[in-house]
């Protein structure tokens, strides 16, 4: 990428953080006032220390001396106040703009459909939302008040040399150009390193998320050596970024430093010649000597601001690539806000589905329900049921077709309007480190204790809650560890039918539940769920044998329908699918 490619990027990346500093532009005209008065009070204090040794050389008395030293403290004290101030308020406006920021990213996150969530490591996700995140907050913070600071600084500075010695100031700053140029340099090297530092420690995130959420399966195929070896590796990679990035940093503040210190040089020495030769002043010097460490400050310090605002561009393009990535599923401009309830009505019209271009899960499919009808999808791993079913709630999209629900297209019903009326369960159960009764009414909003209890009775887990100590109020491990494969399940269909939906969908719901529950809950489901419009996805023949329609998938295609009598007569995929589970059952009483 070219230097100049590289700055419009730069500034692009910019121009979205304004935004978020606009909200507090009050504070942060308040902030860069108290940045003023900090260097302009503190700019008296070279000419009060100039004033004082040249009085003293001449007049050492001890009233003189006190009047001075008060006339220094008062000056330390006052800018110190407003150096308090500034910081007060710079500092918290960064926190605020981080705030903001955040609330921003996880509502994004919120917006997006599952593809994107199958193309984005859940530790990238997290790397770019604290990592990242907080490298932002650095840049409108702290490097934003000492660019300030540091700017002003150097203009008062520069502007007290001037009017005590136009001569002994260009002496001064002869360094300054040659500062700069090594500062432009070593920036352009920090900005592609650091962005591989990030990139390497999503790695880190990504493979330490995997590894805690699947540790049993880590430790169940003795892969913990394996496991800590990759981990090194990505480790070892990521101290080596980190160790260029660190020899970076110390070029940069080294070769500062040493600018500044051929400044002091200058001074010294061309300064001596200017009080031998009586053109200057032992105080003037004396203050000279002060202001040169004040320009060599703004010199040290513009190093490290602006390697935190390359750090902070470079997270900020990291979070726009999110921030900047449109929703895949969302209210069409069109969507009939008039719907607030659906009755249940499915109809696919020659619906096709692909998660990429070349690959079609779902080709052709075509069925319709009506309100209150059972169906089943039964068909091997990997035929697209799961899919299927995360096109009603529009967990994704359809290339191809048109899905009805009512009557009406899909993409007419607000989402927020399609998902409150759908109760699913998905196949990957899924529950939160809260309690059981929380984990339940997970999207119910409030809901009596009874109806609590009622649905726990439908998908017969009341019992075993009962057997807890703490019952409702049991707090549950992470995804619901401390609870096993079955009541995971049962727990899972007590939240989709609390919510009283039109459509329920399950997606081999029943799947870790024996045989004898599995038909419990079904009988309990179908006349507590009376009305409601139900498919569900199994692999059991027991499960789907009295829906109303069942349709069977294979490579993405429905090969056969109808009911179960139909379809055993027609001696097909389902009917071999019969056979097979009636001779596993056998064996397993043999």
């Amino acid at each position: 990428m070219s230097d100049d490619t590289r700055n419009i990027s730069k500034i692009e990346q910019i121009k979205t953080i304004i935004p978020y500093l606009a909200k507090y532009k009050k504070k942060l005209f308040l902030g860069l006032f108290f940045v003023m008065m900090t260097n302009l009070v503190g700019a008296a204090m070279p000419l009060v220390i100039r004033n004082a040794v040249d009085h003293i050389e001449k007049h050492a008395d001890m009233a003189t001396l006190s009047w001075y030293s008060l006339g220094i403290l008062a000056v330390a004290l006052l800018e110190g106040v407003f150096l308090y101030a500034m910081r007060q308020t710079l500092i918290v406006v960064s926190r605020y703009v981080e705030y903001e920021l955040r609330n921003d990213f996880f509502r994004h996150l919120q917006r997006m459909s599952l593809r994107f969530f199958h193309q984005h490591p859940t530790g990238d996700l997290m790397a770019r939302a604290t990592n990242d995140l907080n490298a932002v907050r650095s840049l409108v913070g702290p490097a934003l008040m000492y660019f300030c600071n540091t700017s002003m600084l150097l203009l008062w500075t520069i502007g007290v040399m001037l009017y005590m010695s136009p001569g002994l100031t260009l002496w001064a700053l002869l360094p300054l150009p040659v500062t700069g140029f090594f500062v432009y340099k070593m920036i352009g090297r920090i900005h592609s390193i650091y962005r591989a530092v990030q990139e390497k420690y999503s790695d880190i995130t990504t493979l330490t998320q995997e590894n805690i959420s699947g540790i049993r399966v880590v430790k169940s195929y003795i892969q913990e050596d394996f496991e800590k070896q990759r981990f090194a590796l990505l480790n070892k990679d990521y101290i080596s970024q980190n160790l260029s990035m660190a020899k970076i940093r110390g070029l940069l503040w080294a070769g500062t430093g040493l600018f500044s210190g051929i400044g002091v040089l200058l001074v010294l020495w061309v300064g001596g010649l200017y009080v031998v030769e009586g053109q200057l002043t032992i105080g003037t010097l004396t203050a000279f000597f002060t202001l040169q460490t004040w320009l060599a400050w703004p010199m040290i310090s513009l190093g490290w601001v602006l390697n935190m605002t390359e750090q902070g561009i470079v997270s900020m393009a990291r979070l726009n690539e999110i921030l900047q990535t449109p929703p895949e599923i969302e209210d069409a401009p069109n969507v009939r806000r008039d719907i607030s309830r659906v009755r249940g009505d499915i109809e696919f019209r020659n619906v096709s589905f692909a998660y990429d271009d070349n690959t079609p899960v779902l080709q052709d499919i075509t069925f319709s329900l009506r309100a209150g009808q059972t169906m089943a999808i039964v068909g091997h791993t990997g035929a697209g049921k799961s899919t299927l079913l995360n096109l009603i709630p529009r967990l994704l999209d359809i290339q191809e077709g048109e899905i009805l629900i009512d009557g009406i297209p899909i993409r007419m019903l607000p989402l927020e309007v399609l998902r409150r009326n759908i109760g699913y369960v998905p196949q990957e159960t899924f529950l939160f480190s809260d309690t059981i009764r929380e984990n339940i009414l997970f999207g119910a909003g409030n809901s009596s204790d009874g109806a609590l209890e009622e649905v726990a009775k439908v998908a017969r887990i009341y019992d075993d809650i009962s057997e807890f100590d703490k019952g409702f109020e049991t707090m549950l491990g992470e995804r619901g560890i401390n609870l096993s494969g079955g009541q995971k399940q049962r727990t899972a269909i007590s939240r989709a039918i609390i919510r009283k939906p039109s459509i329920l969908l399950l997606d081999d719901a029943l799947s870790a539940v024996d045989t004898y529950t599995e038909e419990e809950i079904l009988k309990r489901l179908r006349k507590e769920m009376a009305g409601t419009t139900s498919i569900i996805v199994s692999h059991r023949i027991s499960t789907v044998k009295n829906a109303d329609k069942i349709i069977v998938l294979e490579n993405g295609q429905i090969r056969e329908r109808g009911t179960h009598h139909s379809l055993l007569e027609s001696n097909g995929i389902y009917a071999e699918l019969h056979r097979k589970q009636l001779l596993e059952e056998s064996l397993e009483e043999l």
